[in-house]
């Protein structure tokens, strides 16, 4: 394990410090097999927000496929990854932090990836009401859930009874589904689901 100087992941510094010297176990070095399903299936291009893109690999499949997509972090190392593989549309990446960033336009789609997992699990309740207030009814949040019950991290892991509590009261659950393709960290601990906003 390399020594780090930085231990708080609520800090940007955390994140730069692990993307500046190439310590990135979560980076899947491309776009997992389930979400390029759901972005090739989708029958019309969506607005869609990545926070905490890290390099943002899936941005640049959703660009691809025309859809309207953000992609933030507040770590600029992690935007400094993420512009380097956008390349000329590096401007489509934000630094930007989570709680504060306001969409332009109504978001159709939040897409989940090795966020939440990011965030002490004392922060879980704010993560799942703003994702609930940056979607409209009928919108979606979509993406990988890590489930484990190691409480260090980051990732943190969380039970599948916690994420129904955070989730259940703005959303309903349209899919929940395995992965086989996880890089290591994640392995056999992670499921694609797809989550509706519901009236509240």
């Amino acid at each position: 394990m390399a020594d780090f100087q930085t231990r708080d992941p609520l800090s940007p510094a955390f994140w730069d410090e692990r993307f500046s010297r190439q310590f990135t176990p979560w980076d899947q070095g491309g776009v997992p097999r389930r979400m390029a399903q759901f972005v090739a299936g989708s029958p019309a291009p969506l607005r869609c927000l990545i926070p905490g893109c890290g390099s943002a690999y899936e941005l640049a499949l959703m660009l691809d496929h025309g859809w309207n997509a953000t992609a933030i972090d507040f770590s600029p190392g992690a935007v400094a990854a993420a512009q380097a593989v956008l390349g000329e549309r590096a401007g489509q990446v934000e630094l930007a932090d989570f709680f504060a960033w306001q969409p332009p336009a109504p978001l159709d789609l939040v897409y989940e990836r090795a966020f939440l997992c990011a965030m002490p699990r004392a922060m879980w309740p704010q993560v799942a009401e703003r994702w609930a207030q940056l979607l409209a009814p009928g919108a979606m949040l979509a993406g990988y859930f890590f489930f484990d019950d190691n409480p260090k991290g980051p990732p943190f892991g969380i039970a599948r009874e916690q994420l129904l509590s955070l989730l259940t009261p703005h959303f309903d659950c349209l899919a929940d589904e395995s992965v086989d393709d996880s890089i290591p960290v994640f392995t056999g601990k992670e499921h694609w689901m797809v989550w509706r906003r519901r009236a509240s």
